[in-house]
């Protein structure tokens, strides 16, 4: 027996009535998985999309917010979200540090009647951790390739203490679109239309990349863009999959809805691509896949097998027309400079799916989610539309107001600014970390393979090694008589060679 086991009763945990070992568990695995499609899952996918000068950055920028983020969810943000009523939108900060806490059992103390999970409030912790840190790890999808990384260094627990936690209370902890009855199953509002708002925000106040950046956006790394949104797409069985609290059947409908909808939401966006384009793109068929992921998100046991397919049709064509046809023909849209376009995939995505749940959710499924909605308008619950419409205003209106207050306090008032030096801009992540993303063999005379040409030392100036992508190849710029002058060199080292060994 444990040492625990022998404390007396007051704190014997291992016997307690309402540990579900099975819930748990399955708890404990969807968060990992959670946290696996940010580290390493869009670790990976931001280092093979972007330039490949960029590609430290990027992936250092989600890598830093995951580590931020969790030291701010324990010691006061996740009180924020889950914890004691203070406001009809948040709760009463405070740390979740003590041994009797997280042994404690779980709970929402702000739902009425209180909500009891059969976990330790640990596990509950954790859990909603990772959906707190993928979603600023999204926002930082719209500023990759400029933003200054002190400036983002402070934005994260800012932008998580005064924006996610108000969400997420509101939402699922207890608050005020909580008692009103909107329905967001795992998060299409709390994390995407939170993230794609804010990301679009934060593209306004941080400014542009560079033209040549801009004009040349090409992936550093298709494989690594593959094998980041696989992580994305399984990872998402966890995402939904968690939401019920419980290894139920309610799971079950939620990691299969899931698949269906993301399947036809990737197929629909490569069709439009092939109608529009003329050819199936790669990176179109991972945006449709991440759309599907997304729409599905607010509506993932909530809707029948049939609902989860029109919203992949819905996912899979309606971002599609957003980030391919207004994105690109309506000025302010064009002004905007969203990286990844994290506005169409996250921010539009969110709300396609958030709509389809008021209008396709049963009675049958938000009753096995714990809900007391009625269903949608499928079942004659006509109001769950305009409730569903009310959430998805007050996320892009809170989101817009004060990710624009975190920034302009950063820029303003700590006088830290948010877009990097000119310099940096044009070096990249080797001036900004002192480490460049690929370097090929141990030859000094060749330490960095620059915009496609295989350049030496000797040829380059200060700063000026970190520019371009990595291509292997030969030097152009080497002369025929320096390639006579080598030749002769390799002979007459070969000579020299024989006559030791003669």
């Amino acid at each position: 027996m444990s040492v625990l086991g022998n404390v007396g009763s007051e704190y014997n945990f291992t016997t307690t009535d309402w540990l579900d070992t099975g819930d748990n568990g399955w708890q404990l695995t969807a968060a990992t998985l959670v946290g696996l499609q940010s580290v390493p899952g869009l670790v990976i996918l931001y280092a093979g999309i972007m330039r490949s000068k960029w590609a430290i950055n990027s992936a250092f920028m989600a890598f830093y917010a995951f580590a931020a983020t969790l030291i701010t969810w324990v010691l006061w943000a996740y009180k924020m979200g889950f914890g004691i009523y203070m406001l009809p939108f948040v709760g009463r900060p405070g740390p979740v540090v003590t041994i009797a806490q997280e042994l404690g059992q779980s709970q929402l103390p702000s739902t009425s009647p209180v909500l009891f999970q059969n976990f330790p409030l640990s596990t509950m912790v954790y859990f909603q951790f990772v959906f707190a840190a993928i979603t600023v790890i999204i926002l930082a999808g719209s500023v990759l390739g400029r933003m200054n990384f002190t400036a983002w260094m402070i934005f994260v627990p800012l932008w998580i203490t005064f924006c996610y936690t108000i969400g997420a209370y509101s939402l699922w902890g207890g608050g005020f679109l909580f008692q009103m009855g909107v329905i967001d199953y795992s998060g299409g509002y709390v994390i995407h239309v939170s993230s794609g708002t804010a990301g679009f925000v934060a593209a306004h106040w941080v400014g542009p990349r560079l033209k040549e950046d801009r004009e040349e956006s090409r992936p550093s790394n298709m494989l690594c863009v593959l094998i980041g949104a696989g992580l994305l797409w399984l990872g998402w069985n966890g995402f939904n999959g968690g939401d019920p609290y419980a290894a139920s059947a309610d799971a079950g409908v939620a990691v299969l809805n899931t698949n269906v909808t993301t399947a036809t939401s990737l197929l629909c966006w490569t069709i439009c691509d092939i109608i529009y384009y003329k050819r199936p793109s790669v990176i179109g068929a991972i945006q449709g896949m991440i759309t599907g992921l997304v729409a599905i998100t607010p509506a993932a046991g909530v809707v029948a097998g049939w609902g989860a397919i029109i919203i992949g049709i819905a996912s899979g064509t309606i971002p599609w027309v957003s980030m391919n046809i207004m994105g690109k023909k309506v000025a302010y849209f064009r002004k905007i400079d969203d990286t990844l376009g994290v506005f169409h995939t996250h921010c539009v995505a969110g709300f396609v799916g958030g709509f389809c749940s008021g209008l396709f959710a049963t009675i049958e499924g938000t009753a096995a989610f714990g809900l007391t909605n009625p269903g949608g308008a499928i079942d004659g619950n006509g109001k769950q539309v305009w409730l569903q419409i009310v959430g998805f205003l007050f996320i892009v209106g809170w989101d817009t107001v004060w990710t624009s207050l975190v920034l302009c306090f950063i820029k303003y008032v700590l006088r830290v600014p948010l877009r990097m030096s000119e310099e940096e801009l044009i070096a990249g992540s080797d001036m900004i970390h002192g480490e460049a993303a690929y370097v090929l063999g141990p030859c000094e005379a060749h330490e960095h393979l620059l915009a496609g040409n295989y350049v030496r030392r000797s040829d380059t100036n200060p700063g000026e090694l970190s520019m371009g992508g990595v291509t292997m190849g030969q030097d152009p710029h080497a002369t025929e008589a320096t390639e006579a002058t080598e030749v002769a060199e390799k002979q007459s080292g070969s000579g020299t060679t024989e006559g030791k060994r003669d």
